[in-house]
């Protein structure tokens, strides 16, 4: 039973609330759209992130002589602490529709926007370590 469920709503095709995000008309539909703007954020981000992990771990590989993190122990310690601020703040943007249909949308357009911002700063990041700049602008 679960497949023939499974095959009608393929067949069914996507609504066309959860399809049309050039001007939705309902607030389903604007939540949908906030939520798929949100993924495609997040992958992007997710994309820019694998790229930065692997140039980290690399610059890992120059000898330091502090006894300060190294460059991937820093950079995820950072992405953890955005990823916290990311949420709570965008919870607290979305408190005052608390339960509210307004919600969802207020959160996922929130995180699609601070998503957007850290995926940029991320490219800012990813352009200097692989051009050759270091913290303080000397050569590798």
């Amino acid at each position: 039973m679960t497949s023939a469920l499974a095959l009608a709503l393929q067949a069914a095709g996507p609504s066309p609330e959860a399809s049309d995000c050039g001007e939705p008309l309902t607030q389903t539909a604007m939540n949908i759209c906030a939520g798929q703007a949100f993924a495609r954020a997040d992958a992007e981000l997710n994309e820019v992130w694998r790229e930065l992990r692997g140039v980290a771990k690399a610059a890992d590989d120059y000898p330091h002589d502090d006894n300060q993190p190294g460059h991937w122990a820093s950079l995820l310690e950072a992405q953890r602490a955005w990823l916290a601020y990311r949420d709570a703040h965008c919870r607290l943007v979305g408190y005052d529709a608390r339960g509210g249909s307004l919600e969802p949308m207020l959160v996922s357009a929130c995180k699609a926007e601070l998503t957007r911002e850290r995926t940029r700063s991320m490219r800012a990041l990813l352009t200097n370590q692989v051009s050759g700049e270091t913290r303080a602008g000397t050569e590798k």
